[in-house]
């Protein structure tokens, strides 16, 4: 468990999965949320390498994954 708390804090992934989330849990559809957070995660990533860092897929995959799970809980409650 430890050391998934110390992977989440690396790059600061917790806040693409939460960023993600929140994208997909205000989603108007399946494709709106999708789409947004493929955007959102490459425009994140794209700063990033433009900063002189260099591109994280896994950072990008996380904020597309939580957008998922974010429009998934969200479609289910509503």
């Amino acid at each position: 468990m430890k050391k998934l708390i110390e992977w989440f804090k690396q790059s600061n992934r917790w806040k693409h999965l939460l960023g993600g989330f929140i994208i997909g849990a205000f989603s108007f559809s399946d494709y709106c949320a999708l789409y947004a957070s493929a955007i959102s995660a490459a425009s994140l990533e794209y700063k990033d390498k433009a900063y002189g860092g260099k591109w994280d897929w896994i950072d990008f995959g996380l904020t597309v994954a939580g957008a998922c799970v974010g429009r998934l809980i969200f479609r289910w409650w509503l």
